[in-house]
């Protein structure tokens, strides 16, 4: 199904990505919030030596956000939310959806709550709907599900060193 199909002018589609990108950013600022005293926190834990600094973490994922939300976009357009409940992109965008409350929560089970292992399940949970995600965005269009492979990646490293962190502070 081409874009024009779709029916959204190009007034629309800017509208659109604009949206995605927002929700990226609340997603992120929600994930910030949990985060404000991250480096201390991470300075303090015994890391594993392959462990990253604490100062890559924001420039990661910031690029991931803006890919995460382009990838989100390109499914929209192609069938917005659709109007038949059932449509392929909804039901992809609302597991999107779902993969950012996950990716949200991390912050505040790992970071404020400082519980590792729950942050472990979660991440593990976000993981797979990601992975999930990614398989139903590549069907829509293929564009879309190259752009959540870094970020797959990125939380296949992050789950490693999550688990890692907590078996190495379970004191």
């Amino acid at each position: 199904m081409s874009v024009l199909s779709a029916g959204l002018s190009r007034n629309q589609q800017i509208i659109g990505l604009f949206a995605w990108l927002l929700l990226s950013v609340v997603t992120a600022a929600i994930g910030s919030a949990a985060s404000i005293q991250a480096a201390p926190f991470y300075a303090e834990l015994i890391r594993p030596d392959w462990a990253p600094p604490a100062w890559l973490f924001g420039p990661v994922w910031t690029v991931l956000y803006a890919l995460m939300a382009i990838a989100a976009w390109l499914v929209w357009r192609i069938d917005g939310f659709g109007a038949n409940s059932g449509s392929r992109a909804r039901m992809a965008l609302l597991l999107f959806i779902a993969q950012l409350i996950a990716n949200a929560l991390w912050s505040w089970l790992f970071f404020y709550w400082r519980d590792s292992a729950l942050a472990f399940v979660d991440i593990v949970l976000l993981w797979l709907l990601i992975a999930a995600t990614l398989v139903m965005f590549w069907r829509i269009t293929p564009a879309a599900g190259v752009l959540l492979v870094p970020y797959l990646l990125w939380v296949s490293f992050a789950a490693a060193l999550n688990y890692s962190l907590w078996q190495l502070n379970l004191s």
